[in-house]
């Protein structure tokens, strides 16, 4: 497994266990590592020439995101998601994020909202330079930033565990397409259309990109069968 195998990214300047992680979390979204499949810590932890237990410790922290689940004496079984629930997952982030958006476009300082504008264009830089995990990591704090205007806690904490379960299918395929590109200049989209202060505007168009990501996950989800 190609991710797996990159041994020189552990390095002493940080911790084994997010290094580990962090692989492990490359090697999800590639497909390395296969839904429904069992992988031990000690056979992963040979592929990264460690020990088992930062590889261990790494998938308990996989688990906690959703991304995994222990199975007894045997490991962890990488989760499965079916079209259900990624339709259920889309549904809630849509009640939630469009009015949210609209309400955060009424409410949030311009400089607030001007700050967003560096990870927008992380977001697109990533998806032209095929940099997947760059790309994850930056629509995450986009979506999770803006939900933060609103002031409330517990629904950025609902959004985020969403996103966690609802990881792209498919990424890798897709991005060999191109097809990343246009999701992600949505955001900087979104972003223009909430600093003009249009906020019925920004609701359509976080309702749009929200039903792109969703087309996104069937395709690449066809693409990889």
């Amino acid at each position: 497994m190609g991710h797996l195998q990159q041994r020189n990214l552990i390095t002493a300047t940080e911790r084994l266990r997010d290094q580990v992680a962090h692989a492990l979390r490359a090697a999800l979204i590639s497909g390395e590592l296969r839904p429904g499949q069992v992988y031990s810590a000690p056979v992963l932890a040979e592929d990264f020439g460690i020990s088992a237990t930062p590889v261990r410790e790494a998938m308990l922290d996989l688990a906690r995101e959703g991304l995994v689940e222990p199975v007894r004496n045997k490991g962890f079984r990488v989760t499965e998601v079916n079209e259900r629930d990624l339709d259920q997952y889309t549904e809630i982030r849509t009640l939630i994020e469009v009015p949210t958006t609209g309400h955060v476009t009424r409410t949030a300082a311009r400089e607030d909202l001007e700050a967003l504008r560096p990870v927008a264009e992380e977001i697109v830089r990533a998806a032209r330079e095929h940099d997947l995990i760059g790309y994850l990591e930056a629509d995450r704090q986009f979506h999770l930033t803006l939900l933060a205007f609103s002031g409330n806690e517990r629904l950025v904490e609902t959004v985020g565990d969403l996103r966690k379960r609802s990881r792209l299918y498919g990424l890798t395929a897709l991005d060999r397409r191109g097809e990343l590109i246009p999701s992600a200049e949505e955001h900087l989209e979104l972003l223009d259309l909430m600093l003009a202060g249009d906020a019925e505007g920004a609701e359509k168009c976080m309702a749009r990109h929200l039903g792109h990501v969703r087309s996104l996950w069937a395709k690449g989800s066809e693409r990889e069968s």
